[in-house]
């Protein structure tokens, strides 16, 4: 069985900074042209490459020891409260650091650059995980009720993945190894996180009318443009399929235009109907220029203001449907065509540190013990990790209290009375 889609992006860390949607000027992919739009993957290992955005936390690891037998079953590298942090899973975490430093400098980077950035992204390996456990044992605290947005993730990816039922979607992640439950839990986890981030940091973000313009008028030089058209697409595969099924996937298609019609955002309706390798991302096809698209194509969209629509567009791989996000004039953009991306630009400069003080916040209320030779990775924690024999009281003592967990271990000159659970 072919991988799914989503598999290598479900089980990496989750960066912390995403930000959605793409801006404008975000790098774009191959220019569609009529009929061969350049928008479906060419094949299945296209499709299984990671996303960027919304990466969902790495499987959480089983029990770290047998007490029945003494045989250590992992290393534990650090404890976040009640939560543990494994060395299989920071070796996971470093491993995918690097395939996205790999999948980033391809044909880009020198030798010397790709292996810098590698090692920019695995030293920040273990902090992030950390601070990943801190967001999800937060969202969990604050009682946030993720399950409706866990079901239609779920069907999000089988219908990417042209599965006919969630019974299917679960046969297809158990065929490749994976467990079903570590596959939902870290969908859960990650819409935890975007939950916390959002209500606790992102809502005290407020970025001001008086800013933007101040911004706009000392900027106003990085806003002229030559004449360019910001793509959505969706777009439905016919490419393998047999004569008669193409008449329910021109159906298909018709549905999807019809809904945008009627009102439906299109990014969500291409999340949920484009079979195009930008469909999980709301359809986004980047920035383009005059000459940058095939004469047809050209014709048709610069003829289009935002938020026009195109008709079905037939081609070779199957049937495509555009939409202008928006138009920009040649020369010196107005402010109203560019407020947008101000926004997103001040609102990225100011999310970085506010989480970062946040995490810190969150991380002098907890607590976080770190092995011997991975404090100066992790940024930061209470105490090492000190094993000792575990009394009943103790274990009872931890079910009553979030703020300390000290059953875990023992701070510098404490005695704690537990050890693994």
């Amino acid at each position: 069985m072919r991988k799914l889609v989503v598999l290598a992006a479900l089980f990496a860390a989750l960066p912390l900074f995403a930000q959605d949607p793409p801006p404008a000027q975000e790098p774009k992919p191959a220019p569609p042209v009529l009929e061969k739009p350049g928008m479906a993957p060419a094949d299945d290992k296209d499709k299984a490459a990671p996303v960027k955005q919304a990466k969902p936390l790495a499987p959480k690891a089983k029990p770290a020891s047998n007490p029945a037998s003494g045989k250590v079953v992992e290393e534990i590298i650090a404890r976040v409260n009640n939560e543990i942090i494994t060395r299989s899973e920071y070796d996971k975490s470093r491993a995918t650091a690097e395939d996205d430093a790999r999948q980033e400098c391809q044909g880009k980077c020198t030798p010397e650059q790709l292996k810098t950035s590698i090692e920019d992204r695995q030293k920040n390996s273990l902090r992030d995980l950390i601070d990943q456990s801190l967001l999800v044992q937060r969202g969990k605290d604050m009682g946030v009720s993720v399950e409706p947005e866990i079901i239609k993730r779920l069907d999000a990816i089988r219908i990417q993945n042209k599965l006919t039922s969630m019974e299917e979607l679960e046969k297809a992640v158990t065929s490749q190894g994976l467990n079903w439950e570590d596959f939902r839990n870290n969908i859960r986890s990650q819409i935890l996180t975007q939950r916390v981030i959002s209500s606790e940091v992102g809502s005290h973000i407020t970025i001001g009318d008086d800013e933007i313009q101040k911004f706009y008028k000392e900027h106003k030089t990085e806003f002229v443009r030559p004449e360019q058209v910001a793509l959505r697409a969706i777009e439905v595969n016919t490419e393998g399929k047999k004569p008669e099924e193409v008449p329910k996937l021109k159906e298909k298609a018709e549905t999807a235009l019809k809904r945008v019609k009627d009102g439906e955002d299109f990014g969500e309706i291409a999340k949920r109907f484009s079979d195009g390798a930008t469909g999980k991302e709301g359809g986004f096809l980047g920035t383009y220029k005059r000459g940058e698209l095939s004469k047809e194509l050209e014709d048709r969209v610069f003829k289009m203001k935002r938020n026009d629509l195109t008709d079905i567009i037939e081609t070779k791989q199957g049937y495509l449907i555009l939409q202008v996000l928006e138009h920009y004039d040649e020369g010196e953009q107005p402010l109203e065509k560019v407020r947008g991306d101000i926004t997103d630009h001040l609102y990225s400069q100011r999310m970085e540190p506010a989480l970062r003080e946040y995490l810190k916040t969150l991380r002098e209320q907890s607590y976080v013990v770190i092995a011997p030779g991975y404090q100066e990775i992790a940024g930061g924690g209470n105490s090492e990790i000190q094993e000792v024999s575990a009394t009943p009281e103790a274990a009872a003592k931890s079910k009553k209290s979030r703020k300390k967990f000290l059953l875990f271990g023992k701070r510098s000159g404490e005695t704690a009375k537990s050890s693994l659970p």
